[in-house]
Order: structure tokens, then sequence, then C-alpha cells
């Protein structure tokens, strides 16, 4: 497993974001997402070894390289990184993990919750308005705030429907997303522990996403849902 290889691919692409040069360089492309194939599917298992996880495999982890021009002003045919995504399992374990190969200092792990409805999304900020305090001692622990710096997302601007602009969680409140994100530099990407770092990393977002779990799956009174 090469992820340097991946790198290089990339780099090249960038600068050479079309159909031809990628039709006639298809070999190098191949090699590339080998070696992302193989990542992934060694991550997985790491994953497994420590969380339930519905994704079948590595491969089928993986986001295609070919974006969707139809209605984008960018018509450059290939995305310029390469990246992947796991769910948790089961009704009682939300949330996923993603990580993101890209040159220049762009590659990242994440996780959280990208796209919840409006069911759920509504669930999260009733529990969160209830008992703010076992989401903000998560938050202002440590090493968990020195890794990941604090929740990422779009929020709202003011305050939620049926949410008081001077509620004491309006804070929490206003998120309609629910991400952490830690990036790499290219050369921790290329050293030789980067998987056993990344699989760190996942853990280290546990007991996030094993609160968000916790209030996903039970009632106000903390109730199970299921």
């Amino acid at each position: 497993m090469d992820i340097k290889n991946c790198l290089t691919f990339l780099n090249k692409l960038k600068i050479n974001n079309d159909r031809d040069w990628f039709k006639a360089n298809k070999q190098l492309y191949l090699e590339a997402h080998g070696n992302l194939i193989q990542f992934a599917d060694e991550l997985l298992d790491r994953l497994k070894s420590h969380d339930q996880i519905e994704t079948q495999s590595g491969k089928k982890s993986l986001f295609r390289i070919y974006r969707d021009v139809r209605f984008s002003k960018d018509k450059t045919p290939y995305q310029t990184h390469f990246s992947g995504g796991f769910r948790r399992a089961t009704l009682e374990l939300r949330g996923g993990y993603y990580f993101r190969i890209q040159p220049g200092g762009k590659s990242i792990i994440a996780g959280g919750f990208w796209a919840p409805n409006s069911e759920d999304l509504k669930h999260i900020r009733s529990q969160i308005q209830a008992d703010d305090q076992p989401l903000r001692q998560i938050l202002a622990d440590k090493k968990f705030n020195d890794y990941f710096g604090g929740l990422e997302g779009e929020q709202v601007k003011t305050a939620p429907k049926g949410f008081a602009k001077d509620d004491p969680a309006i804070d929490l409140l206003r998120y309609k997303q629910l991400i952490l994100t830690h990036s790499f530099t290219d050369q921790e990407v290329t050293q030789k522990d980067f998987l056993n770092v990344v699989d760190e990393g996942f853990r280290n977002m546990r007991p996030f996403l094993d609160y968000m779990s916790d209030i996903l799956t039970t009632d106000i009174n903390g109730t199970p849902l299921y």
C-alpha cells in the first residue's frame, strides 16, 4: 500500500484535469486507486475491531472520482481528491466516518452528521436544550478539543424554528450539521503509520458519536425508542 502514490497521481491530475489525459494515463489511476482500496480495506478492518460498521468493504466505501458537471460552472471532469466513508451499523449506532486524501495539506478525516433529516435534527435540538452539559463536557475535553477544535457544520443565523434566540444552549442549537474534522499534512499522510493515525483519530470521535447515538435513540426521559 502506497498512499504517496495516490498523492502523486492527484497532483498530476490537478494540472491535467481533462478526459484525454485521464484516458492516456488510466494505468496511473488504476495503480493509485488500487492502493486506495487497500488502504480503505485495512482501515475498515481496524474500525470493525472497535465499532460496528455496515459498509461491506473498503472498495464500497469509496466515492467516485468522476464529477457530475451538469449543473456546475466548473466543467473539469474529475475530483482532485480521493475519499470514502463508513456507516455505523444498527439503529442504535448513528453517525459515520469519512476520509479524504488530497495534496497540499488538504487531507482530512471527519465524522458526525452531515445531513440529519428534519425529524432527527429536531430531536437532537430538543435533547440538547433539555440538558446541554453532556455535549459541552465532550467538546471541552482538552484532548478532544486539541484534536478537533470544536464542532463544525452549517448553522442557522439566529435561532431554529421553535427555539428562543436567548436559549442558554443557542450556540449548539443553531447547528444544522454536526461535524468533527482533523487535517493532515502531506508528510503525515505518507508516513508508514498513517493508517494507525487515522484509526486513532476515528477512535477519538467515539465520545461524540456515542453521545449522539444515545440521544437519537432515547426520548427526553432517557427511555429507549426502539
